[in-house]
């Protein structure tokens, strides 16, 4: 895999990332709503860190080098 993911793609899911971990942890602990923020924040988290993104992948987005026309 290449990576498909730029830099401001990868800052805000960091920020996303850091924003589902406070509340899937902390504020919907215990709950289903929870469990699914944090495994989002985790996702959010290794997408962003190894700079590459699946569903970009399957519609050939990349925000690493966007095309210019």
């Amino acid at each position: 895999m290449f990576n498909n993911v730029g830099t401001i793609d990868r800052i805000i899911r960091l920020i996303m990332a850091s924003i589902s971990a406070y509340f899937g942890l902390f504020t919907y602990s215990g709950s289903s709503l929870g469990l699914g923020l944090a495994i989002a924040a985790g996702l959010l988290t290794f997408s962003a860190l190894s700079g590459t993104c699946l569903m970009y992948s399957l519609f050939g987005i990349n925000t690493r080098n966007p095309q210019k026309n």
